[in-house]
């Protein structure tokens, strides 16, 4: 059984249809990467797992248990976690205080200062600007800190919105060799993006995504190149 089984979801912005007959499945430790242009159903489809949008039809299991209609709060605790288009971080607040907004789903003290201390191992930068204010990140700095926010929830599943989304060439770098690291030790990925670069190294399978249906699916081997998952996007829906 898939650790994520997306059943033929369908869902809706009032009458306008988002997403229709979408199915697929993720095994744990996958990566699987859904791509596809602006207004695809790529967001539409991540808020739709994660509790946050509400399915006009079709079914979500998630480790063998239904989870379509839960709430957000309560996929989380079971260990899916989404990092949002656009990163929100709360600007006001400092970088600690955004972390310990994680905490409310720990019963564990302790564990989630252990979580804490190996995140901030992980993205160094968050250690050195710990009691500043979250705003004065770069881009890059506060993709990091939504990712580091995520991972001390424990997430068996990590969902990520856009990583790249309006930032510099070599700082979507260093945020994909993240994900790449985090998929070597053995985190479950869903990662959204608008284009196929960067993602033949990670990528266990990728849906293209077209108003709102799979357009194509591919599972990513040792012989697919870049431009094999390039030609991917292009596939007419």
């Amino acid at each position: 059984m898939a650790l994520l089984e997306v059943s033929n979801i369908s869902a809706r912005y009032g009458r306008i249809p988002a997403l229709s007959a979408v199915s697929f499945g993720i095994e744990a430790g996958e990566a699987l990467f859904v791509v596809g242009p602006n207004g695809a159903g790529k967001s539409t489809l991540v808020q739709s797992i994660i509790g946050a949008h509400p399915l006009a039809g079709g079914s979500i299991s998630f480790r063998g248990a239904t989870i379509s209609g839960r709430s957000t709060e309560a996929n989380v605790r079971s260990g899916l976690c989404l990092v949002p288009e656009g990163r929100h971080v709360f600007a006001t607040m400092s970088v600690a205080e955004n972390l310990r907004l994680a905490e409310v789903v720990s019963s564990d003290r302790k564990q989630f200062q252990e979580d804490e201390e190996r995140v901030l191992t992980q993205f160094p930068i968050l250690r050195s600007r710990y009691r500043g204010s979250a705003g004065m990140l770069s881009g890059g700095e506060q993709q990091q800190l939504a990712i580091a926010r995520a991972l001390v929830q424990r997430p068996t599943l990590l969902m990520v919105d856009e990583p790249s989304l309006g930032l510099a060439p070599l700082i979507t770098d260093d945020i994909y060799e993240n994900l790449k690291s985090l998929k070597e030790n053995g985190l479950t990925l869903l990662v959204v993006e608008q284009s196929t670069a960067r993602i033949a190294d990670i990528a266990d399978k990728v849906l293209v995504l077209k108003n709102g249906r799979i357009a194509a699916a591919k599972t990513v081997d040792e012989e697919a190149d870049l431009q094999a998952i390039e030609e991917l996007y292009f596939v007419s829906a």
